[in-house]
């Protein structure tokens, strides 16, 4: 799942880049040598040749651009040499035939298309040199045989202009993208932290303390057993004070009231690059059981947009109608329908909303999937 762009998402525009750098250069292509291949005059082997030329250099920059584009954030795949080496065997191929057939100044699209292709998958600081010195061959080439330099030589860094813009901006998104995903896996890091180091704060003491009792209570064991006796049942009593506070700690954590539970979700979603909106009634009309229930569906929705979207804009929704408390968290990003695997967590809670007499479903619109969790206002 893919978002970048506010509206396509991350997949909608490298389907834009792929189709529009596609179709730009087949178009050229065609438009360079079209006069020829129609043209009576030329023999029959000739235009056969600049078609199969021509054919051979769009299948190699057909499966090039695959390359350099990838389906999923992440690195290219390696760099296509073989297509690479075949697309410029047949572009230096078409080029030649319509160098010898006297075609001015568009004989060197076909070899300027293939040099802006190679040239994406070089470092940065080695694509214009690259696209210059091939000007340069170009407008020589082209003074020799009276073909004209200008315009070959225009062609070749028009080419490599435009076909680097185009992936650069797709290079750009994807970058922007896998930082979004980073912020959003850091905003669930830091809450983890956050509880991991409350709840070292509260239980170090009583373990330390403990620990120390306990390792008196074995000294006088033999010698004053009474002591001994007296030191275990202080053991006894800050343990129990450990899993009362630990408890209190985990309540604390878990059960916090609901519109404190969704300020927190919108904040990490906020934290993520997402527009995360809220729309609440009172809250504290709900008794505390589903509160904590609805709480944990706010928390697992959120997780589930962090994860497995690429959501821009998100929504969380809270009022009470007709003595059901209903709770709806929507996202958009959603390019494809969830695998079988997830939703888990959800599928789990649903069955304890059930048991609570409430109700947990979830839809998949388009690019948009919508949450809603509905328990009764009574206590359950």
């Amino acid at each position: 799942m893919r978002g970048v762009d506010p509206e396509m998402g991350l997949t909608n525009f490298r389907r834009y880049t792929w189709w529009s750098l596609i179709s730009v250069t087949v178009f050229f292509l065609a438009f360079s040598v079209r006069s020829r291949i129609t043209d009576a005059t030329v023999p029959v082997g000739v235009r056969l040749a600049a078609v199969a030329a021509l054919a051979l250099t769009v299948v190699a920059i057909v499966v090039s651009v695959s390359r350099r584009l990838p389906h999923t954030p992440r690195k290219p795949d390696t760099t296509p040499v073989r297509w690479l080496i075949a697309g410029s065997v047949g572009a230096i191929t078409l080029g030649a035939i319509l160098l010898a057939l006297r075609d001015r100044g568009l004989w060197s699209f076909g070899p300027a298309m293939m040099v802006a292709i190679i040239a994406t998958f070089l470092p940065p600081r080695r694509r214009w040199p690259l696209i210059i010195i091939a000007a340069a061959g170009v407008a020589v080439l082209g003074g020799i045989t009276g073909q004209g330099s200008v315009l070959p030589a225009g062609l070749v860094v028009f080419s490599g202009w435009a076909t680097l813009g185009m992936l650069w901006a797709w290079d750009v998104a994807e970058r922007l993208n896998a930082a979004r995903r980073l912020a959003a896996e850091l905003a669930i890091k830091d809450e983890r932290l956050r509880f991991a180091a409350e709840l070292h704060d509260i239980q170090g003491h009583h373990l330390q303390v403990i620990a120390l009792r306990s390792e008196l209570a074995a000294r006088l064991a033999d010698a004053d057993p009474a002591r001994a006796a007296t030191e275990m049942h202080e053991v006894r009593r800050l343990a129990t004070d450990a899993l009362r506070d630990t408890r209190a700690v985990v309540q604390g954590y878990r059960r916090v009231t609901l519109e404190e539970e969704i300020a927190n979700a919108t904040g990490v979603l906020t934290a993520a690059g997402i527009d995360a909106r809220m729309r609440l009634d009172s809250p504290d009309a709900l008794p505390d059981p589903g509160r904590h229930l609805l709480g944990l569906v706010v928390r697992e929705a959120t997780t589930n947009v962090l994860r497995h979207s690429d959501a821009r804009h998100a929504e969380v929704g809270y009022r009470i109608t007709d003595g059901l408390a209903r709770l709806t968290i929507a996202n958009d990003g959603v390019s494809e329908r969830p695998a079988a695997g997830q939703g888990t967590g959800l599928r789990g809670l649903a069955e304890r909303l059930t048991a609570a007499g409430g109700e947990l479903t979830w839809r998949h619109d388009d690019d948009r999937f919508v949450v809603t969790a509905r328990v009764p206002t009574e206590e359950m």
